[in-house]
């Protein structure tokens, strides 16, 4: 099940990030750090009402943020649409105990509906070039890859821009 988060579930969303980046490390990929994500980032998610988790057996198991604030590192991105009529995606995190099993082409999927539901032109995000399991998940649902940004303090390596037009 999907679902708003509550303020209750910011620290849960936390822990699978953690567990997430934990999982990314053993396989040599630096995507997130101590650094990021961070709790402020879920609070902040949480109270613009962006955050989603989604529940297997009662336990969450992942977590998006589905929102329309345009990040001031996208300003000079030439994404594919003019309009700001959008949304990013951001942190979308499952488990390493769930993962492989579908829960975040479900949660892609939920934003994409939410999306066209609400009649956005298009869905932003970035995705870290040095994982490759991710770029094939966005790439094989449709998503543009389009110009780099960096998180320097994230990692040296560039994130990919991409987009799914409606």
């Amino acid at each position: 099940m999907i679902r708003i988060a509550k303020e209750s579930d910011i620290d849960a969303c936390l822990s699978i990030t953690k567990a997430c980046a934990a999982y990314m490390i053993e396989q040599n990929i630096y995507q997130w750090n101590e650094v990021y994500p961070n709790k402020t980032a879920f609070i902040n998610d949480f109270k613009r009402n962006e955050l989603y988790v989604l529940e297997v057996n009662r336990e969450l198991a992942g977590c998006i943020c589905i929102s329309t604030f345009k990040d001031a590192i996208y300003k000079p991105v030439k994404w594919l649409t003019q309009t700001n009529n959008c949304i990013y995606i951001h942190r979308l995190a499952i488990h390493p105990n769930y993962q492989g099993k579908g829960y975040a082409q479900k949660l892609m999927d939920y934003a994409e509906s939410y999306a066209k539901t609400h009649n956005f032109d298009s869905v932003r995000l970035d995705a870290f070039s040095q994982n490759k399991r991710n770029l094939k998940f966005y790439e094989s649902r449709g998503y543009q890859r389009l110009e780099e940004i960096y998180f320097p303090k994230q990692s040296p390596y560039p994130f990919y821009c991409y987009e799914l037009l409606f």
